[in-house]
């Protein structure tokens, strides 16, 4: 299945791209030899092979959860530029005013 420079022209305005002449007949040629290369995987037959889910064989490779002790809430205050009331305080980034 061959793709064409106007298919790539109009996924990438798409996803709001802009490519050269150049650029976007190299990304032609780049998109055409990936969709050979998934069409060529289609082709394989997997009749009888196993679903592959993970690689290895490890199993339950996560830690146990129990609940631990955290760090001192003044020991992490001394790092923070500015705080109050045993939160840090930071710059507000919404405007909640009338004037906003």
């Amino acid at each position: 299945m061959a793709i064409s420079e106007d298919k790539v022209a109009h996924v990438a305005g798409l996803a709001k791209l802009a490519f050269s002449k150049e650029e976007l007949q190299k990304f032609t040629g780049q998109m055409g030899e990936i969709i050979n290369m998934v069409q060529q995987l289609s082709d394989v037959d997997t009749t009888g092979v196993e679903v592959t889910t993970h690689v290895t064989d490890a199993v339950d490779t996560m830690r146990e959860d129990k609940a631990v002790k955290g760090t001192d809430r003044e020991l992490l205050l001394k790092n923070a530029p500015d705080h109050q009331d045993g939160f840090i305080k930071v710059p507000a980034i919404i405007d909640e005013s009338e004037e906003a």
